[in-house]
């Protein structure tokens, strides 16, 4: 090769390169509407083109499914088509249009195995023009995940990796080393008081367990509404329930 190609090269390697990296500056962020969660976000709020991580407090069905209503809160948010990758087809329609996820928005794509989420995650990143990838996965590897998070960078499209365990030794898993951006822990808390016998709105225990350039945080928050939106319970203005901030930075 010679000097003069090798420079012509280099340049579009540098031309490419700046594109890219002004590409993810202009992405941008989704504010949840909250200040006090937006505050522990760099940037005030969830960041597109960039790979967030989701997970139930425990081992059960219900905190899993506490943390899939969460992710498809955020996602029913964004613009746009979602995919949303899976290798077991039990989601319930019905709780996902309660947080302004209809099915008329979602791609949903299945697989056998989580390899082929990691995959099919990848695939849709790249695309680009997505709302938001969505990733049900058991296991997130360093190299699977640096993957995803690449991707989305490249096309500014948010990635939802929601881990859900089939057993509860899989789920110290969630506490390896990843290439996300954000780390997410929902737990159930006891609903909304009513005036008259009855459920109230429910409520959870969101903590942003890792977070790059931030602090982590927790929150005590009214879950999704129809909107995907969640709110502080009546009474957090004299900050009850404000974030009590970790001192270990993520």
């Amino acid at each position: 090769m010679t000097a003069a190609r090798e420079k012509v090269i280099d340049d579009l390697r540098e031309r490419i390169s700046a594109l890219e990296g002004m590409s993810a500056r202009k992405a941008g962020c989704l504010a949840f509407g909250v200040p006090e969660i937006d505050a522990a976000l760099p940037g005030g709020g969830l960041a597109y083109g960039a790979l967030h991580e989701f997970a139930g407090g425990g081992a059960g069905t219900v905190d899993g499914a506490a943390a899939a209503l969460f992710t498809a809160g955020i996602a029913a948010r964004t613009k746009g088509p979602i995919v949303w990758c899976l290798t077991r087809p039990d989601l319930f329609f019905p709780a996902l249009a309660q947080v302004g996820l209809h099915s008329d928005r979602v791609i949903f794509v299945e697989s056998d195995k989580d390899e082929d989420v990691l995959a099919n995650m990848e695939e849709g990143l790249s695309y680009g023009g997505l709302g938001a990838v969505v990733g049900e996965l058991v296991r997130l590897p360093m190299v699977g995940s640096r993957r995803l998070q690449l991707a989305a960078e490249r096309t500014g499209t948010m990635a939802l990796a929601v881990r859900r365990w089939r057993r509860q030794t899989e789920a110290n898993d969630f506490g390896q080393p990843t290439a996300s951006t954000t780390r997410w822990r929902v737990s159930v808390m006891p609903s909304d008081d009513l005036p008259v016998p009855g459920v109230g709105r429910h409520r959870w225990f969101v903590e942003l367990m890792r977070v790059k350039a931030g602090e982590c945080a927790e929150f005590l928050v009214r879950a999704c509404d129809e909107q995907g939106r969640v709110d502080l319970p009546s009474g957090s203005a004299d900050r009850s329930h404000s974030p009590r901030r970790s001192l270990h930075s993520a």
